[in-house]
């Protein structure tokens, strides 16, 4: 019989952070296996120093192809990107190796998933400065896969049982947030949501939160006019669309009210904005994803956590909240018959 679980895969993140162990700790979780095929794309070198850390006693099966997988618990099936010498490397210490490798994990898992060999990528997290290290002009994963998959429009989403954010930006210095945001932008970001709602999270009509930028939503102009000459034509724009949209709405409320349920989701002008309310109630099983894309990417909601990498102290949640996610997304892009596969 044909194996209709979605192919999902795994990349390792930073060889040197807490990646290639918390996807041990995950893979031996063996629910994940009967709602889908879990493929790292990593190293495997490094893979194998995790099991020293992590006290796993799961195999590793080795491919070259996502087609001659095993997918059962206790067999790590895992596509191997780079061969670095575990000798070389020291956890929490970035270099040019590990940062290179680190992107061809991701263009890899991209590729795959553009082709239509993998059903979803699920990333672990990846460090700014091996980023750079490696030569990449990119701040992070987001804009790296949007560049790939060649996506103009794309909002970054923190997902929770409670509370969904999106932002309308991601990594900007808080003194240039003003300069970065337009009507264009808000109004984009509103129906990049709205869709991604329908289509990946199965919300007939979702509601949307719009959070202000300024106290008290600026109060008529006296805290700032971001919200009358940005948010509320963007507003308005949304809602001659047909958008169930709403606000803006002060920001010290508004996520009171969508974790009540008032919202299906709450679109943030800047990045702590959103991410601060959201750790508060889904630090450790909050997943990131990104909306607008072609293909299906989500990810862990933490960092690399160099300070306990190698020690197996590392809290796996996020990644087997990440891994449902993706699959349930792709299974209902497949019920719904939308996107590239």
């Amino acid at each position: 019989m044909k194996d209709i679980r979605p192919v999902i895969s795994i990349t390792m993140g930073d060889p040197v952070g807490i990646g290639p162990e918390i996807i041990l700790f995950a893979l031996q979780n063996s629910s994940l296996y009967k709602e889908c095929r879990p493929l790292v794309i990593g190293d495997l070198g490094i893979m194998e120093s995790a099991m020293k850390c992590t006290n796993s006693d799961l195999d590793f099966n080795p491919v070259d192809d996502p087609g001659k997988g095993i997918y059962k618990c206790g067999q790590v099936d895992l596509l191997r990107c780079s061969d670095l010498n575990p000798e070389d490397v020291s956890w929490g210490l970035p270099t040019t190796q590990t940062g290179m490798a680190m992107v061809s994990f991701i263009e890899t898992a991209t590729e795959m998933a553009i082709s239509g060999q993998v059903d979803a990528v699920v990333t672990c997290p990846i460090n700014k400065e091996g980023l750079k290290m490696a030569g990449s002009k990119f701040p992070g994963h987001t804009e790296l896969i949007a560049s790939r998959t060649n996506t103009k429009e794309f909002a970054m989403m923190l997902s929770g049982t409670i509370l969904k954010v999106v932002l309308v930006t991601i990594h900007v210095p808080l003194k240039k947030v003003h300069d970065s945001l337009s009507t264009e932008k808000i109004f984009s970001t509103i129906k990049i949501t709205s869709q991604a709602l329908t289509q990946r999270f199965g919300i007939e009509r979702p509601c949307i939160g719009v959070a202000a930028l300024n106290p008290h939503a600026g109060e008529n102009g006296m805290f700032g006019d971001e919200e009358e000459e940005l948010i509320i034509p963007a507003v308005k724009r949304a809602k001659e669309d047909g958008i169930n949209v709403k606000g803006p709405f002060p920001p010290d409320t508004i996520f009171y009210n969508a974790k009540k349920g008032a919202f299906d989701a709450v679109v943030c002008m800047y990045h702590d904005q959103g991410l601060i309310p959201f750790k508060l109630m889904h630090f450790s099983d909050g997943v990131n994803t990104t909306l607008g894309l072609p293909i299906i990417r989500t990810s862990v909601d933490h960092g690399t956590a160099y300070d306990i990498a190698g020690t197996g102290k590392a809290d796996h949640q996020s990644l087997v909240a990440a891994i449902e996610m993706a699959t349930k997304q792709a299974l209902s892009r497949r019920a719904n018959n939308y996107g590239t596969r």
